[in-house]
């Protein structure tokens, strides 16, 4: 079941590589899977700025585990945008949707020293079995 699962999140979730990056917080991709970000691991570079684009209604992101300990929620259906500085991994979801699995990582700079923090993060419903396997991804 395990093999399986992280076989399935090594398909669907392809770390994209770019210098800013829009990632859409949607009710369901073109394959079917409901309630996701278009991008569940965004990989960049520090100083590099993500934006995350209200594609559905109801979404939001709300950053969770940090290697600086951001503190950040962006109003439901509204775009949010941060400029990421410092290396590590940021761990965020939306929180009408994070019992259902919405969630993301956005790993800056390479930088994996945090994982261990990240994966003790809190998790709920089917974000804790997705949190695992995204972070298995990196490894």
């Amino acid at each position: 079941m395990k093999f399986i699962l992280c076989a399935l999140v090594a398909f669907f979730v392809t770390p994209a590589l770019a210098a800013d990056m829009t990632i859409e917080m949607l009710n369901k991709d073109a394959n079917g899977n409901k309630m996701v970000y278009s991008q569940e691991v965004a990989m960049i570079d520090a100083g590099d700025t993500v934006t995350w684009v209200p594609s559905s209604k109801g979404h939001n992101v709300e950053m969770i585990a940090s290697p600086n300990g951001m503190k950040f929620k962006s109003k439901n259906s509204k775009e949010a945008k941060i400029t990421f500085d410092q290396p590590g991994i940021y761990y965020y979801w939306c929180t009408p949707h994070k019992g259902m699995g919405m969630i993301g990582l956005v790993v800056v700079g390479g930088d994996l020293s945090n994982k261990d923090d990240v994966a003790a993060a809190k998790a709920m419903g089917k974000s804790k079995k997705k949190l695992k396997a995204l972070l298995a991804s990196l490894s």
